[in-house]
C-alpha cells in the first residue's frame, strides 16, 4: 500500500510515470524501505497506464462485487408475502429498542 501512496504521491507532484528508482528516492527521503518485489508488481501493473485509467478500470471491477447479502431483505421479503406477525415483532422490536443504549444524559 505505501508504494501505491509513494506512486500516487509522485503523480500528484507531476511526475507523469514514476519509475521504480523515484518511488525508492522518495522512501529513502523519509527512511522508509523499499520492498522490491512489492515496487517491481506495481511498476509491471502500471505500465502502460495512466493513474486515471487505473482507477477507471479498478472502478468497474468494484461495481461487479457483491457486497453479500443485505439483512433488511429478508424483512422486506416477510412484509411482502404478507406475513402480518412478522410486522407485528418488528413494530414490537421497534418500540423496545433502546436509542440511547441505556445511558440517559439526565440518570
Amino acid at each position: 500500500m505505501k508504494h501505491l501512496a509513494a506512486y500516487l504521491l509522485l503523480v500528484a507532484g507531476g511526475n507523469t510515470t514514476p519509475s521504480a528508482e523515484d518511488i525508492k528516492s522518495l522512501f529513502t527521503t523519509v527512511g522508509i524501505e523499499v520492498d522490491e518485489s512489492r515496487l517491481s508488481a506495481l511498476i509491471k501493473a502500471m505500465e502502460g497506464k495512466t493513474v486515471a485509467e487505473a482507477i477507471a478500470e479498478g472502478s468497474s471491477k468494484l461495481a461487479s462485487v457483491s457486497a453479500g447479502p443485505v439483512a433488511a431483505s429478508s424483512g422486506a421479503a416477510a412484509a411482502a408475502s404478507g406475513d402480518a406477525p412478522a410486522e407485528e415483532a418488528a413494530a414490537e422490536e421497534k418500540e423496545e429498542s433502546d436509542d440511547d443504549m441505556g445511558f440517559g444524559l439526565f440518570d
